[in-house]
């Protein structure tokens, strides 16, 4: 009997990051990967982007457990947040373990969780109608794993990050001779790395990574800065050596590093070339020559762009930046990043120090280009192609460089998040569509933020907030004073009073008309204040402020008070006089 399979993106498709993919296969859901994305500008004020788990909560009785390709926020990231509403099991490898119990551990919700299953390329895990195996892929990363989801149909194989270089060691070495045998074996859908599907240039080897970066260590007489993401471990090993071989030592700037570079030695996926390589305190960085240090910068959750901006400005309270330094980039920003890393090397150069990105000097992605890219789709031969982690445009590229290898239309299936893609053994077709929204997180917000408080957030932002607050005497039908106005980020009070008069005026006459003519009611008053200001305020500025009107009704309660109190006081002589007068009988 052939199983029934559905895949469907919860994340990780027209988007960079928040990883996720939910495949159904009779009664079961395999979850794989259960990742984050960092917000792009316009998200103002959220920390981070999780997937939505709506679909999960509605079957939270089928699903099997959750399978990591790698240590990356972008694989690992949602995983304190998921697991706080379901109480699944957790694979991967153990770097990957590693990794996901440090994220674990910082929240308060899931502490105590300890179902977590560490497994490696030679692994295979059988349930009832499926079984699960693993490759090991080449990423920046060690304990990078591709996965295999096989059915009596075909295997569902998702690649997680990967590249292909011929000279990595073993810790990142990809077995070929795995994906041989998959490919053999019969995939019947691939899910396939899209991250780097425009570019065509091979990605340099890291051989060629380690020689650039020594160089660049070589040449440079003052300190150096290393910008980098905290789990870029093999990065990390690169710096090691360079500052080793050039007498240099390494102080490592960042909670999140510390942590990552702590379980990596632990681990032996890091190797100090040095025993003392490490400084441990800031402090003790005023002994040394600047020749003799090397800082390795990741920033609040792994993120060195803005952390770089704030030592440019000399904001950050150990480090920053100064005259004669060389701050290098050895992270690959999204194309989302690109003004923002313009502007930031724009204000290192301002505080006198120099900047170098080994993105301007070769391909060091850690995802395949297009070559690796059709390479893998030869060896493994799936029947049905979904290009997956990357935005659209990645996802469509990586969609043609299937059709050159002779891939058509009804073969290829292009996803959006939420897609219900149903495959049997002779189609590929999307079936349903789940209605899917991001959860954002801010601060300890899981979820409560949504388009409309965004949408208020960047209004504020671009043309500010403007309060009237009117008080009024309903019963007598009119304003006891005048509207008093209040403006910030929107315009200076001061110098726009023919402005703020015209507006007060307007107010006034909104609320009498309400008062007046209208059947009473306090949120048709507000919206009416509301609207006639807008649209005053857009002619004669252009702008759309957030518009606050407060509206106050006088209190009449003490004149009630004080009536009720008068009536007892009559009530009181008069029952004197009655007494008086009987004592007198």
């Amino acid at each position: 009997m052939n199983s029934k399979i559905k895949v469907i993106p919860l994340g990780g498709v027209r988007e960079n990051g928040k990883n996720m993919y939910a495949v159904n296969i009779n009664d079961g859901i395999y979850i794989l990967d259960c990742g984050l994305k960092y917000p792009e500008n316009e998200l103002l004020g959220i920390d981070v982007v999780i997937p939505d788990f709506s679909y999960l909560e509605e079957n939270r009785d089928k699903i099997v457990g959750v399978f990591l390709t790698h240590g990356h926020a972008d694989a690992i990231g949602a995983l304190p947040y998921f697991l706080s509403e379901f109480n699944v099991p957790v694979f991967g490898s153990k770097m990957t373990i590693e990794l996901a119990k440090i994220s674990v551990a910082d929240a308060d919700e899931v502490t105590d969780f300890d179902d977590f299953h560490v497994v490696s390329d030679r692994s295979e895990i059988d349930f009832e109608d499926v079984r699960i195996t693993f490759f090991r892929t080449t990423h920046s990363i060690p304990g990078s794993l591709g996965i295999a989801v096989h059915t009596d149909a075909g295997s569902i194989v998702y690649t997680g990050d990967f590249k292909f270089d011929q000279t990595a060691s073993h810790l990142y070495h990809t077995d070929y001779s795995q994906l041989t045998k998959l490919g053999d074996q019969g995939v019947l859908a691939l899910l396939s790395d899209s991250s780097n599907a425009e570019n065509p240039t091979p990605s340099a080897s890291e051989n060629q990574i380690s020689d650039y970066i020594n160089g660049v260590f070589n040449d440079h007489q003052g300190r150096i800065i290393v910008a980098s993401v905290a789990s870029n471990i093999i990065r990390m090993q690169q710096v090691f050596n360079a500052a080793a071989k050039t007498g240099r030592k390494v102080f490592l700037s960042g909670q999140d590093l510390d942590k990552i570079v702590k379980t990596a030695l632990k681990l032996s996926m890091l190797k100090l070339p040095d025993q003392e390589l490490l400084i441990e305190n800031a402090k003790d960085l005023e002994k040394l020559e600047p020749n003799q240090i090397v800082i390795i910068q990741t920033g609040k959750m792994g993120e060195p762009i803005k952390a770089l901006q704030r030592m440019a400005n000399g904001e950050q309270k150990d480090i920053n930046i100064e005259s004669g330094d060389l701050v290098f980039i050895t992270t690959t920003p999204s194309t989302a990043m690109e003004t923002t890393v313009a502007k930031t090397r724009d204000m290192i150069y301002r505080a006198d120090a120099e900047v170098k990105m080994i993105a301007d000097e070769m391909n060091s992605s850690g995802d395949a280009s297009q070559n690796d890219l059709q390479l893998l789709i030869n060896i493994l031969k799936p029947k049905f192609f979904i290009p997956v982690q990357g935005e659209y445009r990645l996802l469509a590229s990586h969609a043609g460089l299937a059709k050159q290898l002779g891939y058509n239309d009804s073969n290829i299936v292009i996803p959006n998040k939420g897609d219900v893609i149903s495959i049997d053994d002779d189609e590929i077709w999307i079936s349903a569509g789940l209605d899917l929204a991001d959860t954002m997180i801010d601060g300890s917000g899981i979820g409560d933020i949504g388009n409309i408080v965004l949408r208020d957030r960047k209004v504020l932002s671009e043309d500010g907030i403007f309060v009237a607050v009117v008080t009024i005497d309903r019963k007598k039908k009119r304003v006891i004073s005048a509207p008093k106005l209040t403006s910030r980020g929107f315009v200076y009070v001061k110098a726009n009073k023919d402005l703020m008069n015209e507006a007060s005026e307007i107010i006034e006459k909104t609320v009498k008309n309400n008062l007046e003519h209208k059947e009473f009611d306090w949120s048709n008053l507000k919206q009416d204040v509301r609207e006639s200001l807008s649209d005053y305020l857009y002619q004669q500025t252009k702008r759309h402020p957030v518009i606050l009107p407060v509206i106050m009704e006088v209190n009449q309660h003490h004149k009630r008070t004080n009536k009720k109190h008068s009536k007892n006081n009559k009530a009181e002589e008069l029952a004197k006089a009655e007494k008086k007068a009987n004592n007198n009988k």
